[in-house]
């Protein structure tokens, strides 16, 4: 059996050989650049970073701090293959050792643009790019807003081409840095004081073309924000036609270039003339055609129609008639009784004078009080039927409705009389006769 002395050389202690590993190893590694796949990716509420960075053969635990992930273009996630400038340090209440990032760079793409993909897919994601956030642009703003560099190439093309297309637009100019430190902030403010002055139709924003580094000021996402946000319709013009930035997805229409941007913006004044004289020439002829169809159709319809003097006439005329043979009934009825009278008078002679005087006075008195009562019957019968015609003529006369207060309503063109307001459409011609002349009038709004 093999028995173990106590070793007479110095003995560490688990602290102690820990710490002088951890001088050993931050002495002789004080900052070095390694590349990896970020995995395990998390970020707890103290903002630091922690991931694991791997390999095909190996894994080391490493941290990125909140202060130095702020200097980040991008942001980082699991699955990213990275490069970066680290100090290496023992975490010495475990033992382990760890990478302290105090830099990273995306490997193969740069970081610009894994900043400008990271940032599209989460404007995508929150709708920024939908179509039915766009505003529409107005066919003839009175007043465009251009917001780029006043000592730009861009700006010029842009006043150059309103002028051209549209000299009566009234131009306003926010002048902006387009680049470099604080430009985003210029850009922003001049989008929101545009809106607080409500003066212009559409906004231009604009700038040359340059690298991805160049336009990054129209690749933020307050520059954005600031563009989904306002209440007038933006049209951006950045860089040439293959330039394509976060501005442009967000606004309301991208043109290619800013030369293009204002064509966008305004109408040609030269083509719009050409097009009103054309318009007012068709205008001209179809509204000389329709005069003509109406004339024709207003002396057609005038030979069919019916005089409503005419209509009194004709029932003036059977009125008079029936009268005429009231009065010939009447003198009719007097003419019998009068025979009948003379042939009683002939044999009252024929008794004695004073009995037949007698009989014959008291059948006369008779006789003429039973005429009277017949004529008063038939005079008071033929005054009634000559009221109940007269007032059935009145009322059948159109006059006299239209007196009343009534209308007739009939189409205008085909003069078909209206009588159910499901016949009628929106945008209809009617006649309305009344009384005193005509009104002619378009449908609006129909009510039940």
């Amino acid at each position: 059996m093999i028995r173990a002395e106590k070793p007479t050389e110095h003995i560490y202690t688990v602290s102690i050989l820990t710490r002088e590993i951890k001088t050993l190893l931050e002495e002789t590694y004080p900052f070095i650049w390694v590349c990896g796949e970020i995995s395990n990716y998390s970020v707890p509420a103290s903002g630091h970073s922690y991931f694991t960075l791997k390999d095909q053969q190996a894994t080391i635990q490493a941290v990125m701090f909140k202060n130095q992930k702020l200097k980040l273009r991008f942001d980082l996630e699991a699955g990213m293959k990275v490069y970066g400038l680290a100090r290496l340090s023992i975490y010495e209440p475990r033992g382990t050792y760890q990478l302290i990032f105090e830099h990273l760079e995306p490997e193969g793409a740069g970081s610009f643009q894994i900043a400008f993909e990271q940032l599209k897919r989460k404007l995508s994601d929150k709708g920024y790019f939908d179509q039915q956030f766009k505003k529409p642009i107005p066919f003839l703003p009175l007043t465009l807003c251009i917001i780029t560099s006043e000592t730009g190439a861009a700006l010029r093309d842009i006043i150059h081409i309103s002028k051209r297309r549209f000299p009566n637009c009234r131009l306003e100019i926010l002048p902006v840095t387009v680049q470099g430190a604080g430009a985003d902030i210029e850009i922003i403010n001049a989008i929101h004081l545009a809106n607080q002055h409500q003066k212009a139709d559409v906004i231009i924003l604009a700038r040359g073309g340059g690298s991805l580094e160049d336009l990054s000021a129209f690749n933020s996402e307050s520059v954005a924000e600031a563009i989904f946000q306002s209440k007038i319709p933006i049209i951006t013009g950045i860089g040439h036609e293959t330039d394509f930035t976060i501005a442009d997805f967000v606004a309301d229409l991208r043109a290619p270039t800013p030369s293009a941007a204002a064509e966008l913006a305004l109408p040609d004044k030269r083509v719009l003339i050409q097009r009103i004289f054309e318009l007012q020439k068709r205008l001209d002829k179809s509204i000389s055609s329709l005069i003509s169809n109406l004339r024709h159709t207003q002396i057609f319809l005038t030979s069919r129609l019916k005089s409503p003097k005419m209509v009194i006439y004709t029932h003036r005329l059977k009125l008079e008639d029936l009268e005429l043979r009231l009065n010939h009934q009447i003198k009719a009825y007097f003419e019998n009784h009068k025979e009948k009278i003379r042939w009683l008078a002939d044999s009252l002679y024929s008794k004695t004078i004073k009995k037949r005087i007698s009989d014959q006075q008291q059948y006369v008195k008779m006789l003429s009080n039973i005429l009277t009562h017949h004529f008063y019957v038939l005079f008071q019968k033929n005054k009634a039927k000559l009221i109940e015609l007269t007032s059935k003529l009145e009322v059948l006369s159109p006059l006299s409705v239209l007196n009343r207060g009534y209308s007739i309503s009939r189409f205008a063109l085909n003069h078909k009389i209206i009588t159910d307001s499901s016949l009628v459409k929106p945008e209809d011609q009617l006649e309305t006769i009344l009384f005193k002349g005509r009104l002619i009038s378009t449908v609006e709004k129909i009510d039940g």
